[in-house]
């Protein structure tokens, strides 16, 4: 049979009007990323000549994106007091993170985070919405739409300022088309995330995997910040992992890169996931197993820690507005067990930490990552862990590749999701895209 012929690549020019917006994206991600520059040493790093990098600047000005702040000393790179040891000192040009705005939209599974961002990933405004597992999706699109409304008159400076919103959900997402195509954990099929906010909101939308979106956030705004291959590895419900590669997301060919939860980690025999595949990851590593798991040994051992923890009355519920996760949720009950000496809890916890470092050492097999980032319940239990997971990837690693790649929590705690979200609007529609918005 013969094969299908494999397409040229398609190599395009640059207009004029697109070597200036490509050269406005260097200008804008590198003072993201480097801080305050003077136009010189912008020159140097985008090589770009003084002259572009002087109209580039005053455009931006004029826009209100950037502003003139301190000088430097030539030579040094930083800033003083208008005194200067040699030389005239050079004024820095630094954005102005109010200068716009995004919006951030996390879809959990039994929670809704909507955030808006300035162009540095701060939040200045949140909110969280619990919802019911089996929530019905247009009931849930609703009220997701009601509380990206809420944050955008609560959070942005003006409507003008607001460059788009980005949205991130789990499972097998198609940014092309922003459908969420297939989300087990959610009961999601076909769902147009971006048709639904564009024609409610009227504003550019971006949908991608919720992983991936956080993967982003570590590497513009967080402890990725400066990283060439980033890995970010969240688990609850279910275990997804994002890559940014070179400062960008990668997605594979069809958007499916990442979904490490769904590897087969036993061959044989083991539990069925909600993917319809047996013996994945997820079956093994998530929340609902962990806590599954230790509610058979509290069984066991009715007077241990362990089932004193998990049976002890549940706290009175925080009020929706200001709940950002559960502090008295079964997997912190386990992890309290532990922290309280519990033998058993901290036997599961090591052997699952076990499993989940076997599944970062063939990450760091595959990709080389120089750095990994983890989430979720793996930061929430980071002291529980994060020991076990380094110690196996490291020593499971082949040729000791594991040695050379940092392990890290996330920088941003629960609210990763919807940091991420707006770093994915961010990334789209304004540092990287072809023409800026005026406001």
């Amino acid at each position: 049979m013969p094969h299908k012929p494999i397409p040229a690549p398609v190599l395009t020019g640059r207009s004029i009007g697109n070597v200036k917006a490509h050269n406005l994206r260097a200008v804008l991600l590198t003072l993201l990323h480097n801080g305050p520059t003077a136009r010189v040493h912008l020159a140097q790093l985008t090589g770009l000549s003084t002259t572009t990098i002087t109209n580039l600047i005053s455009e931006l000005l004029m826009q209100g994106i950037v502003s003139e702040a301190g000088r430097e000393i030539p030579g040094e790179g930083r800033e003083v007091n208008g005194r200067s040891n040699s030389g005239r000192p050079a004024t820095l040009i630094r954005i102005i993170p109010a200068a716009r705005c995004a919006v951030g939209i996390h879809f959990g599974v039994d929670m809704l985070r909507a955030g808006v961002t300035d162009l540095f990933g701060n939040l200045t405004c949140y909110r969280v919405q619990p919802h019911s597992v089996d929530a019905p999706v247009p009931e849930l699109l609703e009220t997701a739409v009601a509380l990206a409304a809420e944050v955008i008159a609560a959070g942005c400076v003006s409507r003008e300022s607001l460059v788009g919103i980005g949205v991130g959900a789990s499972g097998l997402v198609d940014p092309e088309t922003g459908v969420n195509v297939l989300a087990p954990n959610l009961g999601w099929r076909d769902v147009p995330l971006r048709d639904v906010f564009q024609r409610q909101l009227d504003m550019p939308v971006i949908v991608d995997n919720n992983v991936r979106a956080m993967a982003l956030a570590e590497g513009m705004f967080g402890a990725g910040r400066g990283v060439n291959t980033l890995a970010f590895v969240y688990g609850r419900v279910g275990v997804g992992a994002g890559f940014v590669v070179g400062g960008q997301v990668y997605r594979g060919s069809k958007a499916g890169a990442g979904e490490i939860g769904h590897t087969t980690a036993i061959q044989a025999g083991g539990a069925p996931c909600r993917c319809g595949n047996t013996g994945c990851l997820e079956t093994l590593v998530s929340e609902p197993e962990i806590v599954r798991q230790a509610q058979v040994l509290a069984a066991r051992a009715p007077g241990s820690i362990l089932a004193a923890r998990l049976n002890a009355p549940q706290a009175v519920d925080q009020p929706a507005a200001n709940m950002d996760g559960n502090p008295d949720s079964p997997i912190e009950r386990v992890f309290a067990a532990a922290r309280d000496g519990d033998r058993e809890a901290l036997a599961l916890l090591g052997e699952r930490a076990g499993y989940m470092g076997t599944a970062l050492a063939n990450l760091v097999n595959l990709i080389n990552p120089d750095m990994i980032i983890l989430g979720g319940l793996f930061a929430a239990g980071q002291d529980l862990l994060l020991p076990h997971i380094e110690e196996t990837m490291r020593r499971r690693s082949f040729a000791g590749l594991g040695e050379a790649v940092a392990l890290r929590v996330t920088t941003f705690g629960r609210q990763v999701g919807v940091i991420g979200a707006a770093a994915l609007a961010l990334d789209a529609f304004f540092y990287r895209q072809d023409a800026l918005p005026a406001a």
